[in-house]
C-alpha cells in the first residue's frame, strides 16, 4: 500500500528532473550586463560625478593600463578609475593587418552594437577598427576587443572581474543616452620626455598626430570632436562642430589644407 502511495510522488519527482534538465539544455545564452561596484558608486558621488553622465576610455600600453573617465557637473572629465590591463597583443606601434597580432592604437567609438554580452571572453565590447583613417591606409583586422581573460591575440584583455566593472560602466552609460563612448588608443602618455624617448621610432609621425587629440583633452579636459579621415585624424573643440558628421569635418578640414 505504502508503495503505490509513493508511486505518484516518484513520477512527480522525475517530470520536474526532466524539466530542469530542459531547462538547462535549452541552448538560450545568458544576457550578461556587467556590474558596478558600490565603492566606484561611491567614488562618483565623492567626485562629484553624476552616475548618468557621459564617460571617456583612454589606453596606454606602456604602462598596461585602462582608465574610465567621467563627465562632472562642471561638463569638465575626471578620472573615475584605472585598470591593469592584464595582457595586449604586440608591441608599440599601430595594427596594419589582419593576423598581426598587434593591438590597434588610435581613436575609436564604442556604441550598443559594439557590446558583446554572450562573449566566450566573459564580456567584450568591439572598439571599432579599422576606422575610415585605418582602412585609408589599408589597414586591416577585424573583431578587436577590450574583453575579460588574461589571453590576447590583437586585443585588450582584462581580468574577469575588472571587464566586469568597466562594461558595466560602458553599459550604464550607452542606457543613459550617450549615443556612442570616444575609446582613445595610444602608447604610451604623450608628454614631450615620452615622445623624446621614442623620437627613433619609425611611427613617431603617427604619434605626433595622436598627441595632438591628446593634448586637446589634456587642456579642455573635454574629449575632443574626432574625425577618422582618410590619412589622418582631425580633431575640433569648436561646440559647432560637434554634431557634424566625420565627412563634414574631413571635407571642411581638406578646405582649409587647400589654402
Amino acid at each position: 500500500m505504502s508503495s503505490l502511495r509513493a508511486r505518484p510522488f516518484a513520477v512527480a519527482l522525475i517530470i520536474l528532473m526532466a524539466a530542469a534538465l530542459a531547462a538547462c539544455s535549452s541552448g538560450r545564452p545568458r544576457v550578461k550586463t556587467g556590474s558596478v561596484s558600490i565603492a566606484t558608486v561611491s567614488l562618483m558621488s565623492r567626485l562629484d560625478m553624476p552616475r548618468s553622465a557621459p564617460i571617456l576610455i583612454r589606453i596606454f600600453k606602456e604602462e598596461a593600463v585602462l582608465e574610465v573617465w567621467k563627465q562632472e557637473r562642471d561638463g569638465r572629465y575626471g578620472l573615475l578609475r584605472t585598470y591593469p590591463i592584464c595582457k595586449f597583443s604586440g608591441a608599440l606601434g599601430p595594427k596594419e593587418r589582419e593576423g598581426d597580432r598587434q593591438a590597434p592604437e588610435g581613436f575609436y567609438e564604442i556604441d550598443r552594437g559594439s557590446l558583446n554580452p554572450f562573449s566566450r571572453n566573459h564580456l567584450a565590447f568591439n572598439i571599432g577598427f579599422p576606422n575610415a583613417y585605418d582602412r585609408s591606409l589599408g589597414r586591416s583586422g577585424s573583431n578587436l576587443m577590450v574583453h575579460g581573460g588574461c589571453k590576447s591575440v590583437g586585443c585588450y584583455a582584462m581580468t574577469h572581474q575588472r571587464m566586469e566593472e568597466i562594461y558595466g560602466l560602458v553599459r550604464e552609460a550607452l542606457l543613459s543616452g550617450q549615443s556612442s563612448i570616444p575609446i582613445q588608443a595610444f602608447p604610451f602618455r604623450m608628454t614631450e620626455e615620452n615622445m623624446a624617448l621614442h623620437a627613433a621610432d619609425p611611427n613617431m609621425p603617427f604619434w605626433e598626430m595622436l598627441k595632438v587629440g591628446y593634448d586637446a583633452f589634456a587642456q579642455s579636459r573635454v574629449p575632443p570632436r574626432v574625425a577618422a579621415c582618410p590619412g589622418s585624424y582631425r580633431f575640433t573643440t569648436d561646440p559647432q562642430w560637434r554634431r557634424a558628421s566625420d565627412a563634414e569635418i574631413c571635407e571642411a578640414a581638406s578646405r582649409v589644407a587647400a589654402y
